[in-house]
């Protein structure tokens, strides 16, 4: 893969960039989490300027909808971006009909985004499963993970239809590979929300990012960011191999908890207040890193691809 976006690609980011500066944003998120509403705005604009077609394009492919995905997830769209970019299209040919939610059968954990999701994605040993959402099937779960969430009841997961023989390893391929794109983009966001104040608090007489110690540690910190990003998009580019989707899902997720703990940390008690905007990121990066069984179900499918006999 190379390490530079193509004119095009970067043609792509640029407008993705100018759409979400309008549509997402810290401010924007932080008023529908209040309410724990969904931005459908955010969902319809992406939709109309044909973003959610980049995985299954003419001349683009996984590589830029996980660019997509990445971007979003920086700019702290509160949409489900990254099932109805990357996983969604995996499995279906036609474009989604809306929201797209993802679970595992028969979990009792609260699903991002459920309560608002037209379809759900049912991850259920060998195969993949769907089931069309009524509006009000779901039920809203609070929560503070900065994303609206819902628990799915038991007769949804029983009516769920199957997809087809393989089509369970194609769901926890992609599902991991858009995990670890959404991680990334919120991993820099993060990171970048503390450098900026690091750079403007002062103890000693100095700002506190001047001092070596902060700065090794913030360098470790972008260091596990970068790899985060690249993993993501290698493992997109080479459509979701079962190693490298794994091993990206499993960076990710262990790199959301070292960030949380790194960036709040630098942030001191400001950091875990509303007025500061980490929350918008951080907080999202605790429901994140434990998503599709977590960093410990992300290794062992790593260990599995690598060691495993073949069939």
């Amino acid at each position: 893969m190379d390490f530079e976006l193509s004119e095009d690609q970067q043609a792509v980011v640029e407008a993705l960039e100018a759409l979400l500066a309008q549509h997402a944003g810290p401010e924007r998120a932080i008023a529908l989490a209040t309410k724990a509403e969904y931005d459908g705005g955010l969902e319809r604009a992406l939709s109309e300027a044909g973003f959610f077609e980049l995985a299954s394009g003419p001349d683009t492919g996984p590589l830029e909808a996980a660019l997509l995905v990445e971007a979003a997830a920086r700019a702290a769209g509160l949409a489900a971006v990254a099932a109805r970019a990357l996983v969604w299209p995996a499995l279906r040919e036609a474009q989604a009909p809306g929201p797209v939610a993802l679970a595992v059968a028969g979990s009792q954990a609260p699903v991002r985004f459920a309560a608002h999701a037209g379809v759900l994605i049912v991850s259920d040993g060998e195969v993949a499963k769907l089931a069309t959402l009524e509006p009000g099937e779901v039920q809203a779960v609070r929560s503070n993970s900065g994303y609206p969430m819902g628990r799915i009841p038991g007769p949804v997961f029983a009516r769920a239809e199957p997809l087809g023989a393989g089509s369970g390893g194609a769901l926890r391929r992609w599902w991991r590979v858009a995990l670890a794109a959404e991680i990334a983009g919120t991993l820099r966001a993060a990171l970048d929300v503390t450098l900026e104040y690091v750079k403007r608090r002062r103890q000693f007489g100095r700002a506190i990012g001047s001092f070596q110690a902060v700065q090794h540690r913030l360098a470790q910190a972008s260091v596990l960011v970068e790899a985060a990003r690249w993993l993501a998009l290698e493992a997109a580019d080479l459509g979701a191999p079962e190693e490298a989707a794994a091993v990206a899902a499993a960076h990710a997720s262990a790199a959301a908890k070292r960030i949380f703990d790194e960036t709040h940390q630098f942030s001191g008690a400001m950091g875990f207040t509303r007025e500061h905007a980490l929350h918008v990121w951080s907080m999202r990066l605790q429901a994140l890193r434990l998503e599709l069984g977590g960093v410990a179900a992300h290794r062992r499918a790593v260990a599995a691809a690598r060691w495993s006999p073949a069939p």
